[in-house]
């Protein structure tokens, strides 16, 4: 390999670089909200344990039912971008030496760029599904609140 040439496959892999950045700061963002979820679980656990009432067991199974499904799909979107980060890394190794394996090589590196962004929007797709998620728990309790005080009031 002469200059020019790893010149020009640094240049090729610094934007799947990028991308490893991004999915790098996705798993930061989706690892904190599971984070977030598991301790809410605890706390809403605990609740359960100490509750007395019929309704105050129904509403805290139904929560930790809404978290764990959360749970799931934090997990799923997490294991989809670390295949992503897997498949970004591989299509680098195939960039370089895809100038060794000539066109074989950069097939490989192709399909494992575009596998890896499948990956992401897969991820991404999962985790605005446990955003929803955590929308419609969020509806449902203020409204439960508010038709408390409705017959209390």
């Amino acid at each position: 390999m002469d200059t020019s040439t790893v010149a020009q496959n640094v240049q090729l892999a610094l934007a799947p670089v990028f991308f490893l950045t991004a999915v790098a700061g996705m798993i930061a963002v989706v690892a904190g909200r599971l984070a977030r979820i598991v301790d809410r679980a605890r706390v809403v656990e605990l609740a359960l344990e100490n509750a007395s009432k019929t309704t105050e067991i129904e509403k805290n199974l139904r929560e930790l039912r809404y978290l764990h499904l959360r749970g799931r799909l934090s997990n799923a979107s997490i294991g989809l971008l670390t295949l992503c980060g897997f498949l970004i890394g591989l299509t680098i190794i195939f960039l370089f030496l895809g100038q060794e394996w000539g066109l074989h090589g950069q097939r490989m590196a192709i399909f494992s760029f575009l596998a890896g962004v499948v990956s992401f929007i897969a991820a991404l797709i999962g985790f605005l599904w446990e955003t929803v998620l955590a929308m419609q728990l969020f509806n449902s309790n203020a409204l439960e609140v508010e038709r408390h005080i409705q017959r209390e009031g």
